[in-house]
Protein backbone atom coordinates (compact mmCIF):
# COMPACT_ATOMS: atom_id res chain seq x y z
CA UNK A 1 0.00 0.00 0.00
CA UNK A 2 1.47 3.11 -1.26
CA UNK A 3 0.95 5.93 1.23
CA UNK A 4 0.20 9.43 0.63
CA UNK A 5 3.23 12.37 0.49
CA UNK A 6 2.05 13.43 3.77
CA UNK A 7 1.93 10.68 5.51
CA UNK A 8 5.36 9.55 4.63
CA UNK A 9 7.17 12.43 6.28
CA UNK A 10 8.60 12.88 9.77
CA UNK A 11 5.92 15.26 11.23
CA UNK A 12 3.51 12.15 10.64
CA UNK A 13 5.87 9.35 11.68
CA UNK A 14 7.22 10.93 14.90
CA UNK A 15 4.19 13.26 16.01
CA UNK A 16 1.02 12.57 14.36
CA UNK A 17 0.77 9.19 14.07
CA UNK A 18 1.72 8.34 17.99
CA UNK A 19 -1.08 11.19 19.06
CA UNK A 20 -3.21 9.12 16.64
CA UNK A 21 -2.65 5.90 18.04
CA UNK A 22 -2.77 7.67 21.81
CA UNK A 23 -6.35 8.86 20.66
CA UNK A 24 -7.47 5.48 19.23
CA UNK A 25 -5.79 3.44 22.47
CA UNK A 26 -8.35 5.37 24.38
CA UNK A 27 -11.17 4.98 22.57
CA UNK A 28 -11.29 1.27 22.24
CA UNK A 29 -10.41 1.01 25.80
CA UNK A 30 -12.94 3.12 26.86
CA UNK A 31 -15.60 1.08 24.82
CA UNK A 32 -13.89 -1.90 26.47
CA UNK A 33 -14.49 -0.84 30.14
CA UNK A 34 -18.35 -0.07 28.80
CA UNK A 35 -18.94 -3.43 26.60
CA UNK A 36 -17.32 -5.56 30.49
CA UNK A 37 -20.74 -3.54 31.95
CA UNK A 38 -23.36 -4.30 29.54
CA UNK A 39 -21.49 -7.78 29.31
CA UNK A 40 -22.10 -7.96 33.11
CA UNK A 41 -26.10 -7.13 32.48
CA UNK A 42 -26.51 -9.36 29.72
CA UNK A 43 -27.26 -6.46 27.00
CA UNK A 44 -27.47 -8.39 24.22
CA UNK A 45 -27.25 -5.81 21.65
CA UNK A 46 -24.99 -3.22 23.15
CA UNK A 47 -22.37 -5.42 24.23
CA UNK A 48 -21.29 -7.10 20.84
CA UNK A 49 -21.49 -3.75 19.22
CA UNK A 50 -18.68 -2.03 21.51
CA UNK A 51 -17.04 -5.15 20.69
CA UNK A 52 -17.16 -4.63 16.93
CA UNK A 53 -16.01 -1.18 17.13
CA UNK A 54 -13.26 -2.11 19.68
CA UNK A 55 -11.60 -4.56 17.82
CA UNK A 56 -11.81 -2.56 14.62
CA UNK A 57 -9.95 0.17 16.19
CA UNK A 58 -7.49 -2.17 18.13
CA UNK A 59 -6.90 -3.90 14.63
CA UNK A 60 -6.22 -0.27 12.90
CA UNK A 61 -3.76 0.56 15.76
CA UNK A 62 -2.32 -2.60 15.22
CA UNK A 63 -1.84 -2.64 11.86
CA UNK A 64 0.08 1.11 11.87
CA UNK A 65 2.31 -0.04 14.96
CA UNK A 66 3.44 -3.23 13.08
CA UNK A 67 4.36 -0.83 9.69
CA UNK A 68 6.64 1.76 12.08
CA UNK A 69 8.37 -1.16 14.45
CA UNK A 70 11.47 1.01 14.23
CA UNK A 71 9.34 3.80 16.01
CA UNK A 72 9.12 3.36 19.59
CA UNK A 73 6.90 6.78 20.13
CA UNK A 74 4.28 4.14 19.02
CA UNK A 75 5.41 1.76 21.32
CA UNK A 76 5.11 4.81 24.33
CA UNK A 77 1.38 6.40 22.79
CA UNK A 78 0.01 2.73 23.15
CA UNK A 79 0.63 2.13 26.42
CA UNK A 80 -0.04 5.78 27.60
CA UNK A 81 -3.30 5.54 25.01
CA UNK A 82 -4.11 2.16 27.26
CA UNK A 83 -3.95 3.68 30.57
CA UNK A 84 -6.15 6.96 29.93
CA UNK A 85 -8.65 5.12 28.09
CA UNK A 86 -8.72 2.70 31.22
CA UNK A 87 -9.34 6.23 33.68
CA UNK A 88 -12.17 7.18 30.97
CA UNK A 89 -13.53 4.31 30.88
CA UNK A 90 -14.28 4.50 33.99
CA UNK A 91 -15.30 8.04 34.35
CA UNK A 92 -17.90 7.68 31.69
CA UNK A 93 -18.99 4.28 33.60
CA UNK A 94 -19.52 6.28 36.52
CA UNK A 95 -20.97 9.58 34.89
CA UNK A 96 -23.89 7.62 33.00
CA UNK A 97 -24.42 5.48 36.53
CA UNK A 98 -25.96 2.46 34.93
CA UNK A 99 -28.07 -0.21 36.60
CA UNK A 100 -29.21 -0.39 40.23
CA UNK A 101 -27.91 -1.74 43.28
CA UNK A 102 -29.49 -2.93 47.00
CA UNK A 103 -29.34 -0.50 49.56
CA UNK A 104 -29.39 -2.34 53.05
CA UNK A 105 -29.68 -0.09 56.19
CA UNK A 106 -29.20 -1.89 60.11
CA UNK A 107 -29.99 0.80 62.37
CA UNK A 108 -31.10 0.51 66.29
CA UNK A 109 -32.30 4.11 66.64
CA UNK A 110 -36.07 5.26 65.45
CA UNK A 111 -36.01 4.96 61.57
CA UNK A 112 -39.86 6.14 60.92
CA UNK A 113 -38.41 9.58 59.79
CA UNK A 114 -35.70 7.62 57.20
CA UNK A 115 -38.42 5.41 56.01
CA UNK A 116 -41.16 8.08 55.74
CA UNK A 117 -38.55 10.29 53.67
CA UNK A 118 -37.51 7.81 51.46
CA UNK A 119 -41.21 6.61 50.74
CA UNK A 120 -42.16 10.53 49.65
CA UNK A 121 -39.38 10.57 47.49
CA UNK A 122 -40.92 8.22 45.57
CA UNK A 123 -37.93 4.82 46.95
CA UNK A 124 -39.83 1.17 47.80
CA UNK A 125 -38.90 0.38 50.79
CA UNK A 126 -38.91 -2.93 52.92
CA UNK A 127 -38.43 -3.13 56.96
CA UNK A 128 -37.52 -5.93 59.33
CA UNK A 129 -37.06 -6.65 62.78
CA UNK A 130 -34.04 -8.00 63.45
CA UNK A 131 -31.71 -9.03 66.29
CA UNK A 132 -27.99 -7.72 66.06
CA UNK A 133 -24.73 -7.99 68.45
CA UNK A 134 -25.78 -5.15 70.56
CA UNK A 135 -29.93 -5.68 70.74
CA UNK A 136 -32.24 -5.23 68.46
CA UNK A 137 -32.19 -3.60 65.48
CA UNK A 138 -34.36 -2.49 62.39
CA UNK A 139 -32.92 -3.57 58.96
CA UNK A 140 -34.37 -1.41 56.43
CA UNK A 141 -33.97 -2.95 51.91
CA UNK A 142 -34.51 -0.43 49.13
CA UNK A 143 -33.59 -0.88 45.73
CA UNK A 144 -32.15 2.46 43.82
CA UNK A 145 -30.93 3.38 40.91
CA UNK A 146 -27.25 3.86 40.59
CA UNK A 147 -28.19 7.28 39.93
CA UNK A 148 -30.02 8.16 42.66
CA UNK A 149 -27.38 6.31 45.23
CA UNK A 150 -25.38 9.16 45.99
CA UNK A 151 -29.39 11.28 46.96
CA UNK A 152 -29.85 8.19 49.34
CA UNK A 153 -27.02 8.05 51.32
CA UNK A 154 -27.24 11.73 51.47
CA UNK A 155 -30.84 11.10 53.29
CA UNK A 156 -29.29 7.83 55.87
CA UNK A 157 -26.60 9.95 56.91
CA UNK A 158 -28.75 13.32 57.81
CA UNK A 159 -31.20 10.72 59.63
CA UNK A 160 -28.65 8.52 60.97
CA UNK A 161 -25.47 9.60 61.05
CA UNK A 162 -24.34 6.25 62.96
CA UNK A 163 -26.51 3.91 61.10
CA UNK A 164 -24.73 0.99 58.98
CA UNK A 165 -25.23 0.32 55.64
CA UNK A 166 -24.31 -1.50 52.96
CA UNK A 167 -24.43 -1.59 49.18
CA UNK A 168 -24.92 -4.51 46.60
CA UNK A 169 -24.89 -4.86 42.89
CA UNK A 170 -27.77 -6.41 41.31
CA UNK A 171 -27.97 -7.82 37.83
CA UNK A 172 -31.53 -6.40 36.81
CA UNK A 173 -34.70 -6.17 38.47
CA UNK A 174 -38.31 -7.19 37.29
CA UNK A 175 -40.67 -4.99 39.33
CA UNK A 176 -39.93 -2.49 41.81
CA UNK A 177 -40.70 1.25 43.74
CA UNK A 178 -38.46 3.78 41.95
CA UNK A 179 -39.03 7.91 42.00
CA UNK A 180 -40.28 8.73 38.35
CA UNK A 181 -38.15 9.91 36.47
CA UNK A 182 -38.33 13.38 34.05
CA UNK A 183 -40.20 13.25 30.62
CA UNK A 184 -38.12 12.05 27.84
CA UNK A 185 -37.34 14.80 24.97
CA UNK A 186 -39.25 17.75 26.17
CA UNK A 187 -37.37 20.09 25.21
CA UNK A 188 -37.97 22.47 27.94
CA UNK A 189 -36.19 19.49 29.98
CA UNK A 190 -33.09 19.47 27.09
CA UNK A 191 -32.50 22.83 26.98
CA UNK A 192 -31.56 23.32 30.70
CA UNK A 193 -28.69 20.89 30.39
CA UNK A 194 -25.57 21.83 29.21
CA UNK A 195 -23.53 19.92 26.15
CA UNK A 196 -22.40 17.29 27.97
CA UNK A 197 -25.33 16.88 30.20
CA UNK A 198 -27.92 16.59 26.70
CA UNK A 199 -25.09 14.19 25.47
CA UNK A 200 -24.77 11.62 29.57
CA UNK A 201 -28.74 12.49 29.30
CA UNK A 202 -29.28 10.69 25.52
CA UNK A 203 -26.87 8.14 26.03
CA UNK A 204 -28.36 6.94 29.49
CA UNK A 205 -31.55 7.22 27.44
CA UNK A 206 -30.06 4.28 24.92
CA UNK A 207 -29.12 2.55 27.39
CA UNK A 208 -31.92 2.74 30.10
CA UNK A 209 -33.19 -0.68 30.45
CA UNK A 210 -37.52 -1.15 29.98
Amino acid sequence: MVLPEWAQGDLFRWVLLPVMIFLARIADVSLQTLRILFVSRANRILAPLLGFFEVLIWILVIGQIMQNLDNALCYIAYALGFAAGTWVGIVIEDKLAYGQRVLRIITQAESADLIRNLRQQGFGVTVMEANGARGKVQVIDTVVRRADLHRVSKMIKRHHPKAFYSVEDIRSVSAGVFPLRKQLFTRKYIKRKSLFGRLKFYIRWMFRRP
